[in-house]
Parts: C-alpha cells; sequence; structure tokens
C-alpha cells in the first residue's frame, strides 16, 4: 500500500506492505483522515514530545529519527476481519475508530508510534472493540471529524460549563473552533471567541460563538456584556465583601442567610470559564493575569516548550487551572452521534481536501492561519493545494 511516511522532519510517500489484522482487529480502506495539529507539531517536535511523554511512562512515541505513519483521525471501510471479530464487522461497513489498538506487546497511539502506523495510508488496523459502524448515512469527510469533536466535548465536560455561564475562547484553531461547535450544543448562552486572524474569526462566528474579537483592538474579558462580566481586580472584590457584610450584619441570623446564599452560589463573584487553545509559551500566564477573578481556564493548547507562570497572581485571584488531554471512547461514540444527527455542525472547519502527493504542501499551508483549517487526506484522491 501507498502511505505518507515522516522521518527527520520530512514527509514522503513510500510503499509498505499490506497490513493484516490480529485478533481482535480489523484493516480498514481509508476513506479520510484529517491532518491534526498534533501531527504538525510532531512532524517538527517528536524528539521534544517522545522526551515529555516517556516522563510520563509511555516510551513509544514517534522519534524524529523512526519513520512512522503519522494520522489518527480517520473514517474508513472494513476491508478485512481479525480472529474473534464480531459478525457485527461486515466488510464493507463504513466505522471510524478511537486511535490507539495492541501492537508490540503494548497499546500504542496510532498515527503517533512507529508501532502503530496512522490513515495517512491506503489502509489502516483497528481494534474492532473501539471500532465504531458510522451511522445515519453520514458522510466520511464528517465521520472523519468524529475524533476532533471527541476532543472537544472532553474539553467541554471537564469544564463542567453551564448555560449561563461565559464562555471564552482564545485561539480559534481547529481545536478551539471544535470547542465553540461543542459549546453551542452544549446551549451556552454567551460564547466569546478571540483570535488575531480574521479567517478565523469569521470560522468562529460560523461555529456558533456570539462575540468575535481581535485582541489586537479589545480585551475578550471587556467583550463580555456588562451584566455578565466578572470583577478584574482584587480591590474591587474586597469593597464588595466589606459592604455586603455591612448589610448583612443588620439582619438577624446573618450567618444562616449568608450561608444559604453561599449555597446556592450567590456569594461567588461572576467568571468566566476560559479555554486556552493556542498552546505557546506565555500564554497562560497571560490568561491569569488579564481574567477575571475566580475564572475557571481550561487548558486545551499543547505548548511544546517550558512554560513559566507566577503562582502568586494565580492564588491572588484564585483562578483554577484544569488541563486536559484526549477523550474516552464514549466520548468518542457520542461525538460520531452527535455529527450523524446533526446536532454538531462541524462542517465550517474542513477547507479542503488532498490525496497522499499532497500532504507535504498541505502541512506548510497550514501554517498560514489565513488560508485553511482543517485539511483532510483522501488517500484515493490525486488532489494537491493550488
Amino acid at each position: 500500500m501507498k502511505a505518507v511516511s515522516c522521518s527527520e522532519g520530512a514527509l514522503q510517500v513510500v510503499d509498505l506492505p499490506d497490513p493484516r489484522p490480529a485478533e481482535g482487529q480489523l484493516v480498514l480502506d481509508v476513506l479520510r483522515c484529517g491532518i491534526c495539529g498534533s501531527d504538525l507539531h510532531a512532524k517538527d517536535h517528536a524528539d521534544e514530545l517522545t522526551e515529555v511523554m516517556a516522563e510520563g511512562g509511555y516510551h513509544d512515541f514517534m522519534r524524529g529519527d523512526t519513520p512512522t505513519v503519522m494520522g489518527h483521525e480517520f473514517c474508513g471501510v472494513i476491508r478485512e476481519r481479525g480472529r474473534k471479530v464480531g459478525k457485527k464487522f461486515a466488510e464493507g461497513t463504513t466505522v471510524v475508530a478511537f486511535p490507539i489498538r495492541r501492537a508490540g506487546g503494548g497499546v500504542h497511539l496510532i498515527g503517533l508510534s512507529p508501532l502503530t502506523p496512522g490513515a495517512y495510508a491506503e489502509q489502516v488496523v483497528t481494534e474492532a472493540a473501539l471500532t465504531f459502524a458510522v451511522p445515519n448515512g453520514l458522510d466520511p469527510a464528517t465521520a472523519a471529524l468524529t475524533e476532533p469533536m471527541s476532543v472537544a466535548l472532553h474539553a467541554v465536560r471537564r469544564s463542567e460549563v453551564a448555560a449561563n455561564d461565559v464562555a471564552i475562547v482564545i485561539g480559534c484553531g481547529p481545536v478551539g473552533l471544535g470547542i465553540i461547535c461543542q459549546l453551542k450544543a452544549r446551549g451556552v448562552r454567551t460564547i466569546v471567541a478571540s483570535d488575531f486572524s480574521p479567517a478565523r474569526r469569521a470560522l468562529a462566528a460560523r461555529c456558533g460563538a456570539h462575540v468575535v474579537v481581535d485582541p489586537a483592538v479589545e480585551s475578550p474579558y471587556e467583550a463580555v456584556p456588562a451584566k455578565q462580566r466578572g470583577l478584574t481586580d482584587l480591590p474591587k472584590l474586597l469593597e464588595l465583601g466589606v459592604g455586603s457584610m455591612e448589610k448583612l450584619r443588620k439582619l438577624p441570623g446573618w450567618s444562616h442567610v449568608y450561608r444559604v446564599a453561599d449555597r446556592l452560589g450567590g456569594t461567588a463573584p461572576k467568571r468566566p470559564v476560559i479555554f486556552e487553545c493556542v498552546g505557546v509559551p506565555g500564554m497562560i500566564d497571560g490568561i491569569i493575569a488579564a481574567a477575571p477573578l475566580a475564572s475557571r481556564i481550561m487548558v486545551v493548547g499543547v505548548c511544546m516548550g517550558r512554560d513559566v507562570l507566577r503562582p502568586a497572581m494565580a492564588i491572588g485571584k484564585e483562578v483554577e487551572l484544569r488541563f486536559v488531554f484526549g477523550q474516552t471512547p464514549l466520548e468518542y461514540r457520542d461525538a460520531l452521534y452527535q455529527l450523524a444527527e446533526g446536532k454538531v455542525d462541524a462542517s465550517p472547519l474542513v477547507s479542503a481536501t488532498v490525496g497522499l502527493e499532497g500532504v507535504s504542501a498541505a502541512f506548510e499551508a497550514l501554517r498560514d492561519p489565513e488560508t485553511h483549517a482543517k485539511v483532510l487526506i483522501d488517500p484515493a484522491g490525486d488532489a494537491t493545494l493550488v
């Protein structure tokens, strides 16, 4: 089969043996595969990622000097079944798959380990237990968005954002756009999106952002409607606290009133839920410094280098940091059905489709935020970016 191999930061089309399924596995003919932001990072920074993953106990992440076929956002058709695979996985069934599988005595990340080649190829191997039939005749291009939309679903679920909360999305690349889609599906009534790129701001509005901000001109925190805006400095909070206590102490049994108000959330300052989707050094500290007091900050963007933040600033503002990664198999399944049932519209994300020969140029084009958001690969096609 033909595939795109990454080695020493270069991408080239190569011929590889056709894969065979082990017990409990499937071989798929790839219909579509998305180019993920993590693929862009891994191409040029594989060794840095390998060191970080090794510290976490995973030692088989792709390395710069080891050829790897990337691609973990894919949709395909079942070509061959391994032993002990149920008959529900009939050949010819269109499916998507959670991107991990068994190989070499362990479980590995499909497309991000040389042990488990991904879907920048004509064929890919998946675990039947983690493979899902595509429902409702969903087209392969949309089904291939299941993986990134499940990542966004995981981030939004972990944020515990409510419909009446203010959600602020910093960075409107594919990850940020996916989160906006999921926030809209969740019914969040105030979504603020911030990005320097005019093209990405336009996509953010199409995905469901209510307020779109150019951070070079306006702060996303100031763009929040006045009635929903949180306190941004400590003196105002202290004044609010003293003023509230002056009123409460005039009431008999004031501590009981305070306790009830506290249980109902009436004593906490208004705070947004902020999604950091940029992943460059300085972003987390910058958000902590600018965000309202008591903000919940969801760190979704993957920063490739070391970063510095000021704990005293975060403590003084009592902000909450939550880091998210990946998704669960149930979230993966749920994202697929969201797309198939029209509950999430991710179509604005896809800007182009290329064949295997066009992958290298697509990687270069994706460096420009004004040109493309999500590029899909069709291994059977021959399109290239113009």
